[in-house]
């Protein structure tokens, strides 16, 4: 069973991050000149991952990298544009690898025999080398590297966390599930034991879990920080507590909080090992919240001791503006789109392929959403207006189109009850065909 087509309303509700600092609509562009490249070519790569970065203008003399993980049925520029590490970034002088699975589901692979081990392949390998290339180019601290996702993402923080210790220094988990939680021999993506938060052991059990990922591994274990909503429908609040289980066993602690606190109103915090900021495990009950969870970027990078870093040297960047305008010659282009609805909202995903042989350099697709429809926050391109007749433009990293090439973009939007898609579109003044 398919990860996307089993939680499609609940997990890509999550591109929203409620309470996180979205893409606001028809944003102004930052001060920054730093912006998002895509990297090729950057290493091992068994399941063909994309790779973006975020290198800020200014960094510290030896960057701290985070690893930025996308949730299922989202991207790395996606990801990037829905949260704030890349400002955080800029503030702070670390540098943010914002990966995308390319696999149909655009879920990570959380569950195989190959993913759960070290060195065994699958994903977790072409993330590590997208942070060997940073270290290699970028002189980056191999002894300040993390991670941190949401959903999908979480559930590989906690595998990155688990089979590759000696490399991730700490993990902030936002609605995840314990190490190998999902693991199946089935050829699987969905483990609907853990999903539903039925899958129970004891810390030890939980802890061998870790500790089999790396057979001799004895040196120290990442730091772990868990963040769950008690009313997540899709990967059970139970997933909260076996996480705490796993990750305090990990680090030979006991299961009775060393402090616990309220830092927000309906958040419980509770601490394990130390009673600091940067304790070994941390952990934070958030009542009421689904699993659309809002994330906290600012208490990620605290948890991570970021937030004292000042940056101290330039980088080289060369920034280019991109002009979006009707690319003569334009004779074709096909328009996937793609509507998951819940109650008064919905996320559109939206593929954009050029069927022309002719080159695009800067695009603008247009459409009309139907009434009642309002946009709220949208990734991979701006959009304006909210509503009604809208035009999509392209963003600094996506502006070029070959021929047959493609390009996904979304959005999220309120609706009155009206979850119906846009009949016609066009490209550059071109009309397009609709898959």
């Amino acid at each position: 069973m398919n990860l996307k087509n089993v939680v499609a309303g609940a997990v890509l509700a999550v591109t929203g991050l409620v309470g996180a600092t979205v893409l606001t609509v028809a944003s102004p562009p930052a001060a920054s000149a730093a912006s998002l490249t895509q990297v090729t070519n950057f290493g091992t790569n068994p399941t063909n991952l994309q790779m973006h970065l975020y290198v800020p203008d200014r960094v510290a003399a030896k960057p701290a990298i985070l690893l930025a993980i996308h949730y299922c049925g989202g991207s790395g520029p996606g990801f990037h544009s829905q949260t704030q590490y890349a400002s955080l970034a800029d503030r702070h002088g670390f540098i943010v690898i914002y990966p995308t699975v390319t696999r149909s589901s655009k879920c990570w692979d959380v569950s195989s025999p190959a993913a759960l081990r070290r060195g065994g392949g699958s994903d977790p390998v072409g993330l590590m080398s997208m942070v060997d290339y940073v270290k290699q180019r970028h002189n980056g601290d191999a002894d300040r590297v993390f991670a941190t996702g949401t959903s999908s993402g979480a559930m590989m923080t906690n595998v990155l966390l688990g089979v590759y210790p000696d490399v991730i220094k700490a993990g902030a988990s936002f609605a995840g599930v314990p190490f190998a939680c999902f693991a199946t021999t089935n050829g699987s993506e969905w483990n609907s034991q853990c999903s539903g938060g039925q899958s129970i052991k004891t810390p030890q059990q939980w802890g061998d879990l870790v500790r089999a990922a790396y057979p001799g591994y004895t040196g120290p274990r990442p730091r772990m920080q868990i963040w769950h909503g008690t009313n997540d429908d899709t990967l059970r609040y139970p997933n909260f507590g076996e996480q705490i289980k796993q990750w305090t066993n990990v680090h030979g602690l006991s299961q009775t909080p060393t402090s616990t606190d309220t830092p927000q109103s309906g958040y419980t915090r509770t601490r394990y090992g130390s009673t600091g900021g940067t304790a070994p495990v941390e952990a934070i009950s958030m009542q009421g919240v689904g699993h659309n969870i809002p994330v906290d970027a600012a208490q990620v990078i605290r948890f991570f001791g970021l937030d004292a870093t000042t940056p101290t040297t330039s980088t080289t960047t060369t920034t280019t503006t991109t002009t979006t305008t009707t690319t003569p010659g334009l004779t074709g282009c096909r328009v996937t789109y793609t509507v998951n609805a819940w109650n008064t909202g919905l996320t559109s995903s939206i593929s954009i392929t050029n069927t022309g042989s002719t080159p695009i350099n800067g695009w603008s697709l247009a459409f009309t959403l139907p009434g009642g429809q309002t946009i709220t926050s949208g990734w991979s391109a701006t959009y304006t207006p909210a509503s009604g007749a809208v035009t999509a433009r392209n963003v600094s990293y996506n502006a070029a189109l070959a021929p047959n090439a493609s390009v996904g973009i979304g959005f999220q939007a309120n609706h009155t009850g009206n979850t119906g898609e846009p009949t016609a579109f066009t490209l550059n003044g071109s009309t397009c065909t609709v898959a």
